[in-house]
């Protein structure tokens, strides 16, 4: 068999280029931020967490130095360098400065993930540094795919999607009765404008779509090894599927992130009318031909863990079985929630609570204001509002940063509230804060024409308690 695969030029193109693009969205969450989440007065401190956590079990430059400064260079040299990668102009170098390229920004984005804690837990973190990690030995523009390096990208796409799809079945019955849809649109993390719209769609065409998202994440995967055009249709198919999510909602670059893998399966045939001519193709180096069978081997050797835990039917998501975050397990809604929960903090500028008039602060992201418009945000990231979600499911005891981020409030922490959407109390900050929790329904038809809501809520009791600051 041959080590190469010109007929995949194209598709390494389009990978490489999207790929640069959801390094440069994840730098760019990294210098908005990483500083007010995690910086040394964020809401969970570096400096704190590799005093107790040590280096070989979560390895980061920060390690070196950990101050606001570090972590703001790092954030716009991976900006840089995703701009770069962006242009393709060191990938027409050679296989030598690309591989270089390639490796300082997964280095620094590693670093940015082992210290970012519960912030950065997130399955697409692992996905990308994966993929990342993998695409050091893509090699330069003027040679061929290598083949093994494709197929260890098909097998990244095969556990992402068969694993989503293994844990929805072994998961919520709403997955096996086919009703998941009825609920998803409306409680997922963060609706975009289009998921009022798909919520209210019939119910037969709501199950279609959890029918189809069976055949998606179980049947279709299997394709992306066979011969073309089979292996391409397979890809194909992936790539709407992934683009009915991206209109529905707000999932981050989980889902882009899928369709740049997905290309690795089209060849030549499905994308050669691209106005792009490829060059006169050159052999493989041998240096990188040697390294590309070594990570096969690696990545044989690491799959054995992530397989297991696959075909387990106690299957686990989103789970990295080393520091290094390569050869990942993955999956989404395993379960999907019946009702939606918010938290809402407010603030009041009375000395007195038994007069205070209290003042929501309202979030970028996540629903606040019944009759403000869900956001359309992905593939960016508000690492805050996904945490609101999250925490709303459970107590504010249960998440350490909450009170750290009520307290940054009642200072009037400038780089906390550049966080959210605004600030209500722009002269001074409240003399105290509450968070109390509502429950959210998508408003009907009806309902938004008569009012202008998307929302209706009603107040299910407190969350956090009243405090203030004591001066």
């Amino acid at each position: 068999m041959s080590d190469e695969l010109a007929p995949y030029w194209y598709s390494r193109l389009i990978f490489e280029r999207g790929l640069a693009l959801i390094y440069l969205v994840g730098f760019l969450v990294v210098v908005n931020q990483f500083i007010p989440l995690l910086g040394e007065r964020g809401l969970l401190p570096v400096p704190r967490f590799i005093e107790v956590v040590p280096f070989r079990d979560s390895p980061s430059l920060f390690y070196l130095r950990a101050t606001d400064s570090v972590f703001r260079a790092a954030g716009w040299l991976g900006v840089l360098l995703s701009v770069l990668a962006l242009t393709g102009v060191i990938q027409q170098r050679s296989a030598i400065a690309a591989g270089v390229l390639w490796g300082l920004l997964w280095v620094l984005y590693l670093s940015f993930v082992n210290v970012g804690q519960t912030f950065y837990g997130f399955g697409w973190e692992s996905l990308l540094l994966e993929v990342g990690f993998f695409t050091i030995l893509a090699g330069a523009t003027t040679t061929s795919p290598p083949v093994i390096l494709n197929w260890i990208y098909r097998w990244t796409l095969f556990r992402l999607m068969f694993g989503a799809g293994l844990i929805k079945l072994r998961g919520d019955s709403c997955w096996r009765d086919l009703t998941c849809l009825d609920y998803y649109f409306e409680t997922q993390p963060i609706p975009n404008p289009l998921s009022w719209y798909f919520h209210w769609l019939p119910r037969p065409v709501l199950h279609g779509g959890v029918a189809f998202n069976h055949f998606a994440e179980l049947i279709v995967p299997f394709g992306y090894f066979l011969p073309q055009p089979f292996a391409g249709v397979a890809g194909l198919i992936t790539i709407v599927f992934q683009l009915t999510l991206i209109v529905s909602g707000n999932l981050s670059w989980l889902n882009w992130l899928t369709i740049v893998l997905a290309f690795t399966t089209l060849d030549n045939r499905f994308l050669a009318w691209l106005p792009v001519s490829m060059p006169v193709i050159q052999p493989l180096p041998a240096v990188q031909r040697f390294a590309v069978y070594a990570l096969g081997v690696l990545v044989a050797f690491l799959s054995i863990a992530p397989t297991v835990n696959m075909l387990s039917p106690n299957q686990v998501m989103n789970t990295s079985f080393n520091p290094l975050q390569i050869v990942n397990t993955y999956g989404a809604f395993g379960s999907v929630t019946r009702e939606r929960f918010e938290i809402a903090i407010e603030g009041t500028a009375n000395d007195s609570l038994e007069s205070a008039t209290w003042r929501e602060y309202q979030f970028k992201g996540k629903p606040g204001d019944p009759s403000r418009r869900p956001s359309p945000i992905a593939p960016y990231h508000l690492r805050l509002d996904w945490l609101m979600w999250f925490a709303a499911m459970g107590t504010a005891r249960e998440y350490e940063w909450f009170s750290p981020l009520l307290l940054k409030l009642l200072e009037g922490d400038g780089a906390t509230i550049g966080l959210l959407d605004g600030n209500p109390f722009p002269e001074r900050p409240p003399r105290w804060i509450r968070a109390r929790m509502y429950k959210y329904t998508f408003t009907t038809a009806a309902e938004r024409q008569q009012t202008g809501r998307w929302w209706n809520r009603e107040v299910v009791g407190d969350y956090f308690p009243a405090v203030r600051l004591n001066r």
